[in-house]
């Protein structure tokens, strides 16, 4: 009689310390889910504002027409990324193109006073913080839960109840060709 008590204690304890498992990591993957659905806020906010800016530039750089549908371009290849790592790579494209026309619009002194573009400007560098903060939070909330995922006991239990690791939104092999300086010809 005592061997089963025991037996029972022992498996009252391991189900009790699964559930525990299990709901952590439930309420580490909603908040990873939270974290990029942030994201996808900041994303569409900048993909709003930036065929606003490209008009703008139109009016004073037509002939840097190439420029101008790069940003296009990469804009609407980043509004149809589905996957994470899909978002990643072809919001890196994005950021290279607007820096490219950030660029060109150096050259142009009556563009870079034009209140319009200042403030499109504006908001589209208020987007960016935002969006860097947003990142920040979801690469955290992805490590945590990829971390509690690999920890003991979890990592016993964790493949078997569908918790899989989360990709990090980071700018990976692309984060040195984002550095360089944009280089404008004319």
């Amino acid at each position: 009689m005592t061997l089963i008590i025991i037996l029972a204690a022992i498996v009252a304890v391991l189900a009790l310390l699964a559930i525990g498992i299990y709901n952590r990591l439930v309420a580490l993957n909603t908040r990873s889910d939270q974290a990029f659905a942030d994201i996808d806020v900041q994303l569409k906010q900048r993909h709003d504002l930036i065929p606003n800016l490209v008009e703008t530039v139109k009016g004073y750089a037509t002939h840097e027409k190439g420029t101008l549908e790069a940003v296009i371009a990469a804009r609407n290849a980043a509004t149809h990324a589905g996957s994470v790592a899909d978002k990643v790579q072809a919001e890196n494209a994005l950021t290279g193109a607007l820096r490219q026309m950030f660029a060109v619009a150096e050259a142009y002194p009556d563009l870079k006073a034009n209140t319009n573009f200042l403030s499109l400007q504006g908001e589209l560098s208020d987007v960016e913080n935002k969006l860097a903060a947003a990142r920040r939070f979801f690469n955290g909330a992805v490590a945590e839960f990829n971390a509690a995922r690999l920890s003991f006991p979890a990592m016993l239990f964790a493949g078997a109840m569908g918790f899989n690791a989360r990709t990090l939104f980071d700018l990976g092999e692309q984060r040195a060709a984002l550095d360089v300086a944009p280089e404008v010809k004319f």
